[in-house]
């Protein structure tokens, strides 16, 4: 449990305790009786803020304390709200506990906020608190176990959190989706006894008009490659693979929150890609919602098939005005960008800038890779379509331009978080060793931005 206080005037005043009461009452003569000193730098950035100040919560926890008092004066005057909300998004991140089925002993803490004269900083926290509340939610359904998130487990998951956070909620069972002739999801769904889900939340903040942004993100419940099947090694963080689902669901989650005045539809392929006597094989043509045939050269490129026949049903039948898919998709991006920054496939510069904007003030990295005409060839394939494996090498922006095939004209962004969804060994004083809730906080900042002229 995380309780956080903020300061007003000479008393503290309560402010959000996760999971419990939020009525308001006051703390007198609180006080640190250790000084832990951190210099952030001439050039502190709101990233800086956040590693420092998980950093700081990291150490006094090793030291067995239970409470931090963090004065943010210096923070403030540098980097004003952002830096306040940077902080304290990084000091609850520290103390995120992976979901157990062992017995283990919970160990509250509590963080004080000092120095935020001058700056509304209950709305700064309440809204940081959402978010962050909102990335521990993506973490934990990532961090679940295969068998215990199968795709209608996870579809009753977030549509009890959406039924909670007044987001509308629709799961299209197998049916429903074989009657829309999504062809290359059932490829994959049909591969597995736990049969598919579409998951589609729609949190409608804005004019009943506005056509809705969509958010697109690949859930891959578990990927053993299917007859291209994973090695030993490969094969023990796939209940990753559905990271994308978790954080756009995350992200829808914390805009209705924080009633953000937008239109934003999350769509959510829910997958397994098993072993079957009906697994698609090598050689498999199938057809795609959209029409397009697509030629199966690697059962393990399953992600971008679902993606194709969801980023389709995003703009035909949510009629969304902007889609950004989000997905573990591809091992040639983590070799070309490793674990601390994720790749970008853009149709789109006035988007995919705004997206670079959002990151920004997340704190997450991201690359744009080139899109030059060449590397679209590389996907075609002699009998179909499309192709759903690079005949020669670019897999990673050759992955991105084949979902981007179904987007057509509508502005697009694909963003591929192979590795930097999950760490074997944190790479961040906010994270730890799992998921870690890759792309929430800049989804949320990239819709947020939406709301304002």
């Amino acid at each position: 449990m995380v309780k956080i206080w903020a300061q007003e005037s000479a008393d503290w005043r309560f402010v959000m305790e996760r999971g419990g009461d939020s009525a308001p009452m006051s703390l007198r003569a609180v006080g640190p009786d250790r000084a832990l000193v951190m210099n952030l730098g001439a050039d502190a950035t709101a990233e800086t803020a956040r590693r420092g100040a998980a950093k700081a919560v990291r150490t006094v926890r090793e030291l067995g304390a239970q409470s931090l008092l963090l004065d943010v004066t210096g923070i403030k005057q540098a980097l004003g709200a952002d830096g306040l909300a940077a902080a304290v998004q990084g000091a609850e991140l520290a103390c995120y506990q992976q979901e157990s089925w062992k017995e283990r002993e919970d160990r509250p803490f509590a963080l004080y906020v000092a120095g935020t004269e001058g700056m509304d900083a209950e709305a700064v926290l309440r809204e940081t608190d959402a978010v962050t509340r909102a990335v521990c939610f993506a973490r934990d359904l990532t961090n679940r176990p295969g068998n215990l998130l199968t795709p209608d487990m996870m579809a009753q998951a977030m549509a009890q959190a959406a039924q909670r956070a007044g987001v509308e909620a629709e799961i299209l069972d197998e049916s429903r989706t074989r009657a829309l002739g999504m062809g290359a999801f059932h490829a994959v769904g049909d591969s597995a006894a736990h049969p598919p889900r579409l998951i589609v939340l729609r949190w409608k903040g804005g004019a009943a008009d506005a056509a809705p942004m969509a958010l697109v993100g690949k859930g891959v419940c578990f990927d053993t490659g299917g007859y291209n099947l994973k090695s030993g090694a490969g094969i023990k963080t796939m209940r990753s693979d559905m990271a994308g689902a978790a954080a756009v669901c995350a992200a829808v989650l914390a805009l209705a929150e924080n009633k953000v005045p937008v239109n934003v539809t999350a769509v959510i392929p829910a997958v397994e890609n098993r072993l079957s006597p009906d697994s698609m094989v090598a050689g498999d043509v199938v057809r795609s919602m959209s029409g397009r045939t697509i030629q199966i050269n690697n059962t393990d490129a399953e992600g971008r098939l679902v993606l194709a026949d969801a980023v389709t049903y995003a703009i035909e039948k949510e009629n969304a005005a902007q889609v950004v898919d989000v997905a573990t998709l591809t091992g040639a991006c983590v070799a070309a960008l490793g674990h601390l920054t994720a790749g970008l496939v853009s149709n789109s510069d006035e988007l995919c800038a705004a997206f670079l904007r959002a990151a920004a003030q997340a704190g997450e990295q991201y690359w744009r890779f080139p899109t030059f005409p060449e590397y679209r060839k590389m996907i075609d394939s002699p009998v179909a379509d499309l192709c759903n494996q690079s005949s020669d090498g670019c897999g990673a922006i050759t992955a991105g331009l084949f979902v981007g095939a179904f987007a057509g004209d509508t502005p697009w962004v694909h963003v591929d978080i192979a590795g930097t969804a999950w760490v074997d060994r944190p790479r961040r004083e906010y994270q730890c060793a799992g998921a870690t809730g890759a792309g929430v906080t800049t989804l949320y900042r990239l819709c947020a931005g939406l709301a304002r002229p």
